[in-house]
């Protein structure tokens, strides 16, 4: 490491995650990530994440939310993820610097616990469930506008295939996205870190 890489500073993240409340500010310390919440601060000991996990995670106003969850040995977890909220209404995001930090955070964590678990996704049991249920609420969408068309209504028949479409375009990603694989030792996915410099 360069006098310059010295001088540096220590890789961090900001985030509203609410549309009211405060900021929170990550920040990595050397073998600890300081958890700033304006209120109090936490440290919380890199050595003591037993995983890291990745999903997407749209939120109410954005279909472009993605999370990055430490589970410490505690039981305790620390979740943050790349949408700020700056006011009721509008959200910003800042994909390149959210993959930076998650990439710096993931080394770091590799680094003070060789035995950390990387993975993608929701947990299999809540994935199937969420699978289950999208597939389920898609078929019953599909089956109202078939047997509309049959009845000779058509005009609620394409509005029940309007409906399917929509429904497919929000269900698709949050369950081919999140499903559960294991990752390689820091990886972070592109597909579900956003932001990775071209």
């Amino acid at each position: 490491m360069t006098d310059q890489d010295d001088d540096l500073p220590p890789p961090s993240w900001r985030q509203r995650p609410k549309p009211v409340g405060f900021e929170i500010a990550y920040k990595l310390e050397g073998g600890v990530l300081e958890i700033d919440r304006t209120r109090a601060v936490d440290r919380v000991r890199l050595s003591a994440v037993e995983e890291v996990r990745f999903l997407y995670a749209p939120g109410n106003i954005s279909s472009k939310g993605y999370k990055t969850r430490l589970r410490l040995s505690d039981g305790r977890t620390v979740t943050f993820g790349n949408l700020s909220w700056r006011s009721l209404t509008d959200m910003e995001r800042d994909d390149a610097r959210y993959h930076r930090f998650v990439a710096a955070l993931s080394a770091a964590i590799l680094r003070a616990n060789p035995r950390v678990r990387f993975v993608g996704g929701r947990p299999r049991a809540l994935w199937i469930a969420t699978a289950a249920v999208g597939a389920l609420s898609l078929g019953m969408l599909a089956f109202f506008s078939l047997s509309a068309f049959q009845r000779g209504m058509t005009g609620a028949g394409l509005l029940g295939l309007l409906l399917l479409a929509a429904s497919y375009w929000q269900v698709w990603p949050l369950i081919s996205l999140n499903k559960p694989r294991d990752l390689a030792p820091g990886e972070v996915p592109d597909a579900l870190v956003p932001g990775r410099p071209r």
